[in-house]
């Protein structure tokens, strides 16, 4: 009977294993770069396969681990300069585990695709000069960014807590292999469980 228990629990260690692995995984928000949507200590499952069969759509919300270019955020956040596009000018890095703040992965919006253009003037972010309408955020952006394009096979990613996120404005956009998966659902706290924010309508209305 005992071989028999060891063998259940060690089969479904497996199974949940590749689930986390492949399928889908629960992650927790860890500060207020989203807000509102997302709140200090909700939880989520993030969508890991459907990235597999299409590509990161405006307006999902993605976790993903850092660039080696957003330490640049851990050191200079307070005085950080969002009109300096000089990510523009480069590659994207990829992952690295130099830095101890990147292990953790980070969970923002995809405003800006391969290929975009993409600016934030007057309190508005603009997509090939048309006005992406977000009715998500509570307060518009206080910055100045771009315009930059959008290199092949990266995005741009934002929080929606403009004025409070260390994102892409501050270090460039993320590698499409970077992108772990979409957050799809909350499931805690359950006064709030559910589905996430809708798209933003592009152009604005």
């Amino acid at each position: 009977a005992w071989l028999e228990a060891v063998k259940t629990i060690g089969l479904s260690a497996v199974l949940a294993f590749g689930i986390r692995t492949f399928v889908a995984e629960a992650r927790y928000i860890p500060s207020g770069s989203m807000l509102p949507t997302l709140q200090i200590n909700d939880r989520l499952i993030v969508d890991k396969i459907s990235y597999r069969f299409k590509d990161p759509q405006r307006g999902d919300i993605v976790v993903f681990m850092p660039p080696q270019k957003a330490a640049s955020c851990f050191s200079n956040f307070s005085d950080p300069n969002p009109n300096n596009n000089n990510w523009a000018d480069s590659s994207p890095d990829s992952t690295t585990q130099n830095n101890p703040r990147l292990k953790d992965a980070f969970i923002k919006r995809v405003v800006g695709l391969p290929g975009d253009k993409v600016e934030v003037k007057g309190e508005q972010v603009f997509i090939n000069g048309q006005k992406l309408a977000e009715k998500y955020i509570d307060a518009p952006p206080s910055y100045q960014f771009g315009p930059v394009k959008v290199p092949p096979k990266s995005y741009l990613v934002l929080g929606d807590n403009r004025n409070n996120s260390c994102d892409s404005h501050f270090w460039g956009p993320v590698p499409r292999d970077n992108i772990i998966g979409k957050a799809v659902v909350r499931f805690w706290p359950l006064n709030r469980l559910g589905g996430l924010t809708p798209q933003p309508l592009y152009p604005a209305k």
